[in-house]
């Protein structure tokens, strides 16, 4: 009773506030628990009656708790094969193993999957991630790469038949997932079975938990050579993360992928020359806009046209986030209207002056 115990302590504590969405959510998750323990029992092996578990997807808005209760439920499930991974890291592994088998021969295959004939990678792929993990944790469920969309059905019928057990979070009802994608009749089968053998909760409460902590706090920290500004950013980001497990996040822009050190759930943490140093173009900027709901940008340098590229990417990026109403938490060498004191595009970033004063009022803060 592991979960419900540490649950019940961070009620009591005050780390959290009662909500019955989420003890909706953290009793499916006990349950589910529970189903996998007897999976286990040496006399239903030995009799052939382990039940057949396949696991638990939750849905609903952001801040609502699904990363925390994700977290509570691998952390104290008794499988000893878990993980818990982010879905577009899972699919980057998975687009990996399919190139491996596709391009090896027939010795490393047998190394490799254990297994060397046919055309179909998906098989043996399903065997090697089957074999590593039989507990798989996935937050943040979303697709929007074609990619992913065409092998998660097939894919997920082979794990299911190794029992691999699946518990997801996702902001989406999984009717909405992939929704006017490419191809999306293909995709279907995987939604499909996705309600049929997985309980769904919905965990939409009316209160947005990581709001509550963000509405009232600083968000634009300056200067960033300051000691007790650095302190401030990086207690507001272990204070919205500190019930997440932080992880690393991989986007998946045109088949580039885009890898960042610090995610946690929908919140993601990143320097500047992470974002603005690298040859980043509006399609990446929408892509976080729509993957995180919260940004840290930390270390954004006072801008001219000595890095002109940097500053252009760096403008893009705050449109790409403003447009989504996505919140940004900065830490900067200057204030907003210092950032690009002079020269050649001061002009041009004025109106990013502007949105970036915006972004850290209240009003703001309280867009949806």
């Amino acid at each position: 009773m592991g979960i419900r115990t540490e649950y019940k302590r961070l009620l009591k504590s005050g780390e959290i506030t009662p909500d019955p969405a989420q003890k909706a959510g953290i009793e499916a998750l006990i349950k589910l628990e529970r189903q996998i323990c007897q999976t286990h029992t040496w006399w239903r092996i030995l009799f052939g009656l382990r039940p057949r578990v396949y696991g638990l997807y939750l849905w609903g808005p952001p801040g609502r708790g699904k990363s925390m209760m994700m977290d509570l439920f691998c952390r104290f499930a008794r499988e000893p094969k878990k993980r818990r991974v982010h879905f577009h890291a899972f699919m980057s592994e998975v687009h990996h193993l399919i190139r491996k088998w596709r391009e090896s021969d027939a010795a490393t295959r047998k190394q490799v999957f254990g297994m060397h004939k046919g055309d179909d990678p998906v098989a043996p792929v399903a065997k090697v991630i089957a074999e590593r993990s039989r507990l798989l944790c996935f937050d943040e469920l979303q697709v929007t790469d074609i990619a992913d969309a065409m092998i998660l059905g097939r894919l997920f019928q082979a794990l299911f038949e190794r029992r691999v057990v699946l518990v997801a979070t996702s902001n989406r009802a999984p009717d909405d997932l992939y929704k006017n994608g490419l191809n999306r009749d293909l995709f279907v089968p995987f939604i499909d079975m996705i309600k049929a053998r997985c309980a769904l909760v919905e965990v939409a409460g009316p209160r947005d938990f990581r709001m509550d902590r963000l509405r009232g706090a600083q968000t634009y920290f300056f200067p960033s050579t300051a000691p007790e500004q650095v302190a401030a950013f990086n207690g507001l980001w272990t204070d919205m993360t500190k019930l997440n497990t932080e992880m690393e996040a991989v986007l998946t822009v045109n088949e580039r992928k885009l890898t960042f050190k610090r995610a946690a759930g929908p919140l993601l943490r990143a320097t500047f020359s992470e974002l603005c140093g690298v040859y980043n173009g509006p399609a990446d900027y929408l892509e976080i806009a729509e993957r995180f709901t919260t940004v840290f940008i930390e270390n954004v340098p006072v801008l001219g046209p000595h890095n002109r590229n940097e500053a252009r990417r760096f403008v893009t990026l705050i449109d790409a986030l403003y447009e989504a109403s996505a919140k940004t938490v900065i830490l900067a060498e200057a204030e907003p209207a210092k950032l690009y004191p002079a020269g050649d595009g001061a002009f041009e970033f004025e109106r990013t002056v502007s949105r970036l004063e915006e972004m850290r009022s209240e009003d703001y803060l309280n867009r949806r």
